[in-house]
């Protein structure tokens, strides 16, 4: 019984937390790039963190883009798939 407990909370969480404010801007897309080095990362630094790409394994700057924009900081299976195929097959 805890299991489903533990599933009606997080997703109480989901749809709640969802339903706050969103920006109407577009969302920045991905980066393959998982460690910026030499003028890359410069450019990077130089953006606010919530007009930054998303990188594979970038928990903090990814989390503060997706509560930004969506109005949840949890990251969805289409995000994870997303993260998977930078990794596997960067564009």
């Amino acid at each position: 019984m805890s299991k489903i407990a533990a599933v009606v909370v997080y997703l109480a969480v989901v749809v709640g937390s969802s339903l706050g404010n969103r920006s109407n801007a577009a969302e920045p897309g991905w980066s393959p790039v998982i460690i910026a080095t030499g003028e890359y990362r410069n450019q990077i630094k130089s953006i606010p963190v919530e007009q930054r790409p998303y990188r594979p394994f970038h928990f903090y700057g990814n989390t503060i883009r997706r509560n930004h924009y969506r109005g949840n900081p949890l990251a969805m299976p289409k995000d994870l798939s997303t993260t998977a195929g930078q990794l596997i097959a960067p564009r």
